[in-house]
């Protein structure tokens, strides 16, 4: 899950050749069938595991990419890369390699056979076969990609900026910022590990991996939203992104001052949260459930009853019921004003093991869509500085990015109108 990779300088011509041979390559790179398996498989065949569930695929072609509106996951990672590509024709076959695989491991299918004395392009880890398995794949772009290496500079997202540093925050610069992110995720663990492996793989002399964070997301319990490591349901208040007209207001860039190319992505915040779990777990559940604003067990609002009762905060105006610092009532104050400042979080639980003091390691991969990040992520963010979850909540990395348009059919690829 790691990440203290050196910059794009120790990155030199070899890699970046490995790239092109990797592009050119394409999809149809495949290792043979070992001469001994069936021989093997026969002799195991009574001790195997159930097969996996299958999930069906997620539409990869569109006007906007799949993992950003589709229901959390249970797996995911979360992964942001400095280009080293040398120059602008390099970083259009590398998007162009980036579209195929991602179209491929999205799609599924049997991997074309090479002959037998080439290494495998496939790990395997799949079996034979590679599933869809509702996996999807979420590529967005930095501000430090339009820094003039590319001749981009003119094009970059009007709203799009590096990540700063926001009061309560304890940034380590090793795991903010980056070129690229990529969000990948699916039911299995397995299927989502194959596909950073594939992708790394041929995108090996363009990319260079500079953080990386596993996530995973806990079946609803007992029903509803997932919950998060201090025990609450998370992104209850989500807006309905399915209604088009709340989608065109909250979610998707375009107009606006916004370049052309714009249209069909979104603004993507990426928050890495390391949650104090042992210090929150000495707290009283009234003294939890008042920080949030909500009952721990049904997630509903402390004035309601089900997790998706709207609390009635004008009714409450000295906050006997809901404190008036609360998170739920200053992330979203429920007034017209703030009515625009609404996000879509798409969050993942992490756990790192220990740290080096023996402490749990764990915390939050809070992901977030909008359309302005500055009015939205941004305008949340300041109005919760202060609030009594600081002292159980440390955010040290993470960046802004803008997810890219959804790559339309299969003669269209990531960025093309970007680098058109």
């Amino acid at each position: 899950m790691t990440s203290d990779t050196p910059g794009r300088e120790h990155h030199g011509d070899l890699g970046r050749r490995g790239f092109l041979r990797g592009a050119a390559v394409g999809v149809g790179a495949v290792g043979a069938v070992a001469g001994g398996a069936t021989a093997l498989t026969a002799a195991t065949a009574s001790a195997s595991a159930p097969a996996a569930p299958k999930a069906a695929a997620a539409p990869f072609h569109g006007a906007h990419q799949a993992g950003i509106t589709q229901p959390v996951q249970s797996a995911s990672v979360t992964v942001s890369f400095d280009v080293t590509a040398a120059d602008r024709r390099e970083l259009t076959e590398l998007l162009h390699t980036l579209t195929e695989r991602a179209r491929f491991l999205t799609t599924g299918g049997t991997p074309p056979t090479v002959g037998i004395t080439d290494s495998p392009s496939d790990s395997g880890t799949l079996g034979p076969q590679v599933p869809a398995d509702g996996l999807t794949a979420t590529v967005g772009v930095g501000a430090s990609l339009f820094d003039g290496r590319y001749g981009l500079a003119d094009r970059k997202p009007l709203r799009l900026t590096t990540m700063p540093e926001f009061p309560d925050d304890d940034l380590q610069p090793a795991w903010c910022h980056g070129d690229l992110s990529l969000q990948l995720s699916a039911p299995h663990t397995d299927t989502v590990l194959h596909a950073l492996r594939d992708i790394a793989r041929h995108t090996r002399g363009g990319l260079q991996v500079r953080w990386r964070m596993d996530g995973f997301s806990s079946p609803s319990r007992p029903s509803g939203t997932p919950r998060n490591h201090l025990g609450f349901k998370d992104g209850t208040a989500n807006p309905d992104v399915a209604d088009p007209a709340v989608a065109n207001r909250l979610l998707w860039a375009g107009g606006g001052g916004e370049p052309a190319w714009t249209a069909g992505g979104s603004y993507q915040v990426v928050r890495l949260i390391r949650m104090l779990v042992e210090f929150w777990d000495r707290v009283s559940i009234t003294e939890q459930e008042r920080m949030f604003g909500r009952n721990r067990d049904t997630g509903a609002p402390l004035d309601g009853v089900h997790e998706f009762d709207t609390p009635k905060f004008a009714q409450d105006p000295m906050g006997d019921v809901i404190p008036l610092d609360s998170h739920i009532r200053m992330a979203n104050p429920r007034t017209a004003a703030t009515d625009d400042s609404r996000i879509l979080r798409r969050a993942y639980n992490y756990d790192r093991g220990m740290d080096s003091n023996g402490n749990l390691d764990m915390g939050l991969v809070f992901v977030c869509y909008q359309q302005d990040v500055e009015r939205q992520f941004a305008a949340v963010q300041k109005r919760l500085a202060g609030e009594p979850l600081v002292d159980y909540v440390a955010p040290f990395g993470g960046g802004y990015f803008f997810a890219l348009p959804g790559v339309k059919d299969r003669s269209d690829w990531y960025g093309s109108a970007l680098l058109a």
